[in-house]
């Protein structure tokens, strides 16, 4: 007669022992304490309490599973799906053993609320920049955004929503693992029942996915997380891969060795003006509710300039960014290089590239000066950019108030400028490089045209600024955001024509561009990066220079006017002007 023995579970069929699952047992369950004693009493609050945290964490973990990366997409419809990362999620913790479930449960929760963190970066960035977060790059932007928050939102307003913040992604991190541990838990308890759905989620992913099937207009059966995560690794490889490329493109420059007298030759004689006005992009002047405020301004300054005996032509460049960065669009266009990250601008201005303000002092023949009222640190770009003089947010005399990001209104900036440089006697001519303010985001309070002999030190702007809005108010507001930074570029670029109608010689040649559109709220989700540029000038040889570029008469450029790469005006410009290309190579 066969004897039948009870033999001792092995360790993958013990119960589960992990601190979720031990407080399920009876003998956990044991009144040990108040809060012990309440549960025994109340047995059903407990499973229902129970039940709840279950259902938290599987709502926790399909959120992070299905979370669009980009503000615009986040719809019910996105949070209906069925993720395979799940299913192949539940499977793998329903084959491992107890311990090394443990730790890949905590291991999914540390990677989705990393993907979670992620996503939201992402959305930040698409938002304002109209691109992704790059893990390699732009950690150093936050930084920019703090101090974006402060002048937004004051000092402690700033430091309030970053400890928010950081609490938040703490909170996020923890949450995330306590809720895949529970899961696991939960799955090992009812290994039967958990194998049985396992396999028909499987089985109706398959099928949902051969046939299409499709809640609204979205696949049904879905690997958004694996593909979010590809996404952000192919980010970072190209990331890697460009910067030996670039270095090798910077260092190869067809004007790079091109002697000082051969360059700019045609220009000789005269005060050539760079300015940038910032966020001006196509949307000024294509979009409905910015557009006919813009338009105004531009075809009233053509017509005020055009009394003045100044001539313009205008047309179209595509910004290397969007939104923000300005520094990139600024390299691009003097460079002549396509920088679009910030490590594509530490390798060029760490080098010795010409720029085509660089090209002005090189021939000996220029005084050149920056004039950077948003600089309020050291700024060593300035050898790159081959600057003799930069006058930066403390140099330039100024008593007034800031309007948030802005630290001066543009018309001050431009009348420092006249006092402390253009309207000097001067052994050489001038070139400068300026950086206009005043249309910079949140476009909130706003400084208005004042008179030109009332500037004085800018203490005159206090009570401007002080009646004006409220950042906090605009920042939340769409529709206000947009008519705020229709006013704020009707101001800059009135106080740019006024000033070259006021200062301007028949010497003086300006160049004025945008450096990029503004952030994706304004501009809309699907704008171009494409921005305005004008030549205006009095000497009517400055414009026949440039006749065959297909340009429109006047201030504001025609919709169909010709678009180049931000980074193709340099060489175009001396190429236009006279320069002799000479190659310089490794």
């Amino acid at each position: 007669m066969a004897v039948f023995t009870r033999q001792p579970r092995t360790t993958d069929d013990a119960p589960d022992t992990a601190p979720d699952a031990a407080a399920d047992t009876p003998e956990h369950d044991a009144p040990t304490g108040r809060l012990a004693r309440w549960r025994a009493a109340h047995p059903t609050a407990v499973r229902v309490v129970r039940h709840v945290a279950t259902a938290i964490s599987a709502v926790l973990v399909l959120c992070a599973l299905l979370l669009p990366n980009t503000l615009h997409t986040v719809t019910p419809a996105k949070f209906l799906r069925l993720p395979v990362e799940a299913i192949i999620g539940a499977a793998v913790l329903l084959v491992l053993p107890r311990r090394p479930r443990l730790v890949t449960a905590v291991l999914a929760g540390l990677g989705l609320a990393t993907l979670t963190a992620l996503n939201v970066l992402d959305m930040g960035f698409y938002e304002y920049l109209g691109r992704g977060f790059n893990l390699v790059l732009d950690w150093g932007l936050l930084d920019d955004a703090q101090a974006y928050m402060e002048d937004a939102m004051g000092g402690a307003g700033a430091t309030a929503l970053a400890v928010g913040a950081l609490l938040l992604v703490v909170l996020v991190f923890a949450v995330m693992t306590l809720a895949t541990v529970r899961l696991s838990n939960v799955l090992a308890r009812h290994r039967t029942v958990a194998v049985r759905a396992t396999l028909a989620a499987a089985v109706v992913w398959t099928l949902a996915s051969a046939l299409g099937l499709q809640v609204g207009s979205l696949p049904l059966a879905t690997d958004h997380a694996s593909v979010l995560a590809q996404v952000q690794a192919r980010r970072v490889q190209a990331t890697l891969r460009d910067e030996a490329a670039f270095e090798r493109e910077a260092r190869s420059d067809i004007f790079g060795a091109t002697p000082g007298e051969q360059l700019v030759p045609d220009l000789r004689g005269k005060d050539v003006i760079f300015a940038f006005i910032e966020s001006y992009g196509r949307s000024a002047l294509e979009d409905p509710r910015i557009a006919p405020g813009v338009r105004r301004t531009l075809d009233s300054g053509t017509e005020s300039l055009t009394e003045a005996g100044f001539a313009s032509k205008s047309g179209w460049l595509t910004s290397a960014t969007y939104g923000g960065s300005s520094w990139l669009g600024h390299s691009t266009f003097l460079s002549g290089l396509w920088i679009d990250s910030q490590q594509r601008y530490r390798t060029v201005t760490s080098g010795d590239h010409l720029t085509l303000t660089k090209a002005f002092q090189k021939t000996g023949d220029w005084q050149t000066v920056g004039v950077m009222p948003g600089v309020q640190k050291g700024w060593p770009e300035a050898r790159f950019y081959g600057l003799d003089n930069v006058y930066d947010a403390y140099e330039l005399g100024y008593k007034g108030p800031k309007f948030s990001w802005s630290t001066m209104p543009d018309q001050y900036a431009l009348e420092a400028f006249q006092r402390l440089q253009h309207g000097k006697k001067r052994d050489k001519p001038l070139m400068a490089e300026i950086i206009l303010t005043s249309s910079h985001q949140p476009w909130s309070p706003l400084p208005r045209m004042v008179d030109w002999e009332d500037l004085g030190d800018g203490s005159l702007f206090g009570p401007i600024q002080q009646a004006g809005t409220k950042p906090s108010d605009i920042i939340a507001d769409g529709d206000r955001s947009k008519e705020e930074y229709g006013k704020s570029v009707q101001y800059s670029v009135t106080s740019l024509t006024q000033w070259l109608e006021r200062y301007g010689t028949k010497d003086t040649v300006l160049v004025f561009l945008g450096d990029h559109q503004p952030i994706a709220r304004v501009s809309g989700h699907r704008a171009s990066r494409d921005v305005p540029v004008s030549i205006v000038a009095k000497d009517p040889e400055v414009l026949d220079r440039i006749a065959g570029w297909g340009w429109t008469d006047g201030l504001r450029p025609a919709q169909d006017a010709p678009v180049w790469k931000m980074s193709d005006f340099r060489d175009r410009f001396l190429t236009a002007y006279g320069s002799t290309p000479s190659r310089k190579t490794d």
